[in-house]
């Protein structure tokens, strides 16, 4: 079957994940320019906008968990990105409360441990295509992480620069979806 939800045959999972990796740019590109426009404060909507992001990012890894063979090796990596969200938009909820350094704390903490997880991912789905993107992501997100985490004590910090690592994270979800599109046609 190949739709964005349901069991797939191992043909078709380039496709399902070209069609997911689209609508995750399309979200985080969305994301981001809503987060941006509130970043100053930590208000109703940018709190809000926080907690759904990375159930955003549970809903993806249920459907891209789906379209894969379940004694798949990116599956597990893939739970334990669904744990690592579903923990992450409960923590946000409880930050959120405490102001814009504890934001940053949960979401480096969540941006380090998902891009472990997504690096491992890509790596074992190289053979796919496109995954360099997914992978130099994954680097990336280590790094961002733990630059989230120390700009949470510093005076002045800002919910800006998520909006800036959504939208690349983003970037490169259409770079992959860009590249698994070519190798879906060459199958």
């Amino acid at each position: 079957m190949d739709t964005l939800v349901g069991t797939t045959t191992p043909s078709s999972v380039p496709v399902t994940l070209r069609k997911l990796y689209f609508v995750r740019f399309a979200f985080a590109a969305v994301w981001a320019a809503l987060l941006f426009a509130t970043a100053g404060t930590l208000n109703p909507l940018s709190a809000a906008l926080l907690v759904v992001y990375p159930l955003f990012d549970v809903a993806c890894a249920v459907v891209d968990a789906r379209s894969v063979d379940t004694n798949a090796g990116p599956v597990r990596g893939l739970y334990v990105n669904m744990a690592l969200s579903t923990l992450t938009g409960i923590g946000l909820v409880t930050a959120a409360t405490s102001g814009i350094p504890a934001v940053l704390r949960v979401w480096g903490a969540w941006a380090v441990t998902a891009g472990l997880v997504q690096l491992v991912v890509g790596v074992v789905r190289r053979r796919l295509g496109g995954q360099w993107a997914m992978i130099t992501s994954g680097a990336i997100s280590v790094l961002a992480g733990a630059s989230f985490f120390a700009q949470a004590g510093k005076d002045g910090a800002t919910l800006r620069n998520l909006a800036g690592y959504a939208f690349l994270g983003g970037a490169f979800f259409l770079v992959s979806a860009l590249r698994l599109k070519r190798t879906a046609e060459d199958a």
